[in-house]
């Protein structure tokens, strides 16, 4: 975990001092992008060395060493599974933008208008715009995302690291760092169950004998977490791997570190915090999911150590003191509870400013709407994700996996009620994590985090990650082999034909743009004003978009999914304005436009426009692509 943890570290900083450089200087430039980096590797060099594998430095037995016919097997399953995230990785991130003669293409479908907004994030980051910066697709906002991610490849850019191969560098370096935490937090099977997650759609096959993307469909809610999210979505990128980090240190801290290791613990409290506070500028839900395990810790331990102290009072007398004597003397449980409580108290303190900062700064300052409403029923009554029956919905989605959950929340609770000594004890790990597992999908069921109902699930997932590796260790594990085997064919076997069908679907790539206009358009637009917006019509892959250029709407359903649910008005002022209305330039001062472009989108979709511009406005550039004009000769003031 010294490599994961360096990494991270060298992720995280580069990017938070990349956005205090940039918001001092008004914009980022090649000299604070090397700095950033560096300062990034430094802060990686000083997390390594302070990480504490234990694990790494315990003594390695023979049968450790596959020499037992247990061991083998487990062997074996791990290099099957490592096989599969592999071909997974490499499919996914080396054809993630590629060239194919005249087109840039992707491999994935789902990743067209996603991807399209991820590169005019990073190239508008990279154009050098004050920071935070303006959103690029809506004219009245600050930037509404969670745009770490793509603040760091902003920085790669800056330093002259090509945008095609920093995106897929930086998706091949994160799955090894996914596949690497997974593998830490809940061993081969929870690399299987991030892989493979499903319900029963990809059983589809046995009908038709093809490998397809069975979970794609639009009616199905629980879709490939690789395929869907992963890849798509680019701050998970960072946010899982992190994530996992963090689980894997708690987890170690309060119940696996010895006597021996106390003074070396498993990340050093700095690592924690930054990883921790500085969450929400990558990944929102992710830090809500950390924040919800961080509370259960601390409130399960306060209420443990209650309880502790209730048990004495009711004894009262010599018989309670003699308890309390007897308690005082086991005083390492008694200071590790504290510890655990000490620990996680300023964690949470030391991360609140910070963290707020974050929450402002991609919230465009508190002006954008509460993310979270009461909406109880997730999906399951949406016109196309939902089910005639209750059991339709569930089964259907999550197969198995379900019914196996709850079966582990009654074995676990079931064996701790039983133990002896529950009360005069740490918290059972198990117990621990598995209560916040079980409020995150709570929560995902009665509330609405995102402006569209089903991404829940960057939340939820959460809770099927903290459940991976007890369903195994505390349930499956017990179980024979051919009822393990029988088990996880149920579990994985849909997720297998899905992931596998989906990578097999885009052997011929997806267009996302035109080569040669896009490259025109980055000539053209490169001496022009980075804070310039530009009126244009809105689409996911428009040229001005794909060089971070600021336009005044963008694609529509990119603005629904940042919440901005009234960008009707605009739109219809943006289309009086391209069709050449007579009042046309005072539109384009409420619109705060600077140049309009007109190309092969705009004379599609403004077919019977005026163009009035074209006989009053200066042309600044012009070519096969098409034309800009200069609205405001003289400097623009914003």
């Amino acid at each position: 975990m010294k490599w994961l943890s360096a990494g991270l570290t060298f992720v995280n900083l580069s990017t938070i001092c990349g956005l205090l450089l940039g918001m001092a200087g008004n914009g980022l430039s090649n000299v604070s992008a090397i700095f950033s980096l560096v300062t990034g590797a430094a802060f990686a060099v000083a997390a390594y060395l302070g990480t504490s594998d234990t694990e790494r430095r315990k003594p390695r037995t023979a049968r450790e060493f596959g020499w037992s016919p247990a061991a083998r097997y487990r062997e074996f399953w791990f290099w099957v599974v490592a096989a599969c995230f592999a071909l997974f990785a490499l499919r996914s991130f080396c054809w993630l933008l590629y060239i194919d003669g005249e087109d840039l293409k992707i491999q994935s479908p789902n990743n067209l208008g996603d991807l399209a907004l991820h590169i005019t994030f990073i190239k508008n980051f990279a154009n050098g715009v004050a920071l935070w910066p303006d959103n690029p697709i809506y004219v009245f906002s600050k930037l509404r995302y969670p745009a770490g991610i793509d603040l760091f490849n902003g920085l790669l850019c800056l330093v002259h690291v090509d945008l095609t191969r920093g995106l897929v560098w930086t998706g091949l370096i994160a799955s090894l760092a996914t596949f690497y935490a997974f593998y830490r937090w809940a061993g081969t099977f929870g690399v299987a169950g991030f892989l493979f997650n499903g319900g029963i759609a990809g059983f589809q096959f046995f009908k038709t004998l093809r490998f397809l993307d069975y979970q794609g469909g639009k009616t199905i809610a629980w879709k490939s977490i690789a395929l869907s999210m992963f890849v798509t979505q680019r701050g998970l990128l960072y946010a899982i791997p992190a994530g996992l980090l963090l689980l894997w240190s708690w987890r170690e801290r309060f119940w696996r570190t010895n006597e021996d290791d106390e003074r070396r613990q498993p990340l050093p409290f700095w690592v924690e915090l930054s990883l921790y506070a500085s969450m929400p500028l990558f990944h929102v839900h992710t830090f809500l999911a950390l924040t919800i395990v961080l509370v259960f810790l601390f409130g399960l331990e306060l209420l443990n150590q209650l309880n502790i102290t209730v048990d004495l009072v009711r004894k009262g007398g010599v018989a309670g003191l003699r308890s309390l004597v007897i308690q005082i003397s086991k005083w390492r449980e008694l200071f590790g509870d504290m510890c655990i409580r000490k620990h996680i108290a300023l964690l949470i303190a030391g991360s609140i400013l910070p963290a707020t900062f974050f929450v402002w700064l991609i919230s465009d300052n508190f002006h954008a709407a509460s993310m979270i409403e009461w909406k109880p029923g997730w999906v399951m009554h949406d016109s196309e994700f939902g089910r005639p029956t209750f059991f339709q919905f569930w089964f259907g989605n999550f197969g198995i996996f379900i019914p196996l959950a709850f079966c582990l929340l009654a074995v676990c609770g079931w064996r701790f009620w039983k133990s002896k000594n529950k009360w005069n004890e740490k918290l059972p790990e198990d117990i621990a994590f598995l209560l916040p597992a079980l409020a995150i999908f709570v929560s995902g069921l009665l509330f609405q985090f995102a402006p569209w109902e089903w991404d829940n699930l960057k939340l939820m997932i959460w809770a099927y990650f903290l459940v991976l590796p007890f369903l195994w260790t505390e349930l499956i594990a017990r179980w024979s082999v051919p009822v393990r085997f029988g088990v996880c064919i149920a579990l994985f076997a849909s997720g297998f034909v899905s992931l596998f069908g989906g990578l097999a679907a885009g052997q011929h790539g997806f267009g996302l743009a035109d080569r040669a206009e896009l490259d025109s358009v980055g000539v053209a637009v490169q001496r022009l004003p980075a804070e310039a917006r530009f009126a244009a019509y809105p689409t996911y892959n428009h040229p001005l978009l794909l060089q971070g250029r600021k336009v005044v709407l963008g694609y529509p359903g990119h603005l629904w999914t940042q919440g901005f649910s009234n960008y009707e008005n605009v739109e219809k002022k943006l289309r009086e304005l391209m069709e050449g209305a007579p009042n046309w330039r005072d539109i384009a001062h409420v619109l705060r436009v600077r140049y309009i472009f007109w190309g092969r989108e705009e004379g599609i979709n403004y077919p019977s426009s005026k163009r009035p511009w074209e006989t009053t406005a200066p042309l600044i550039a012009s070519g096969d692509w098409g034309a800009i004009y200069d609205l405001e000769p003289k400097p623009f003031s914003y």
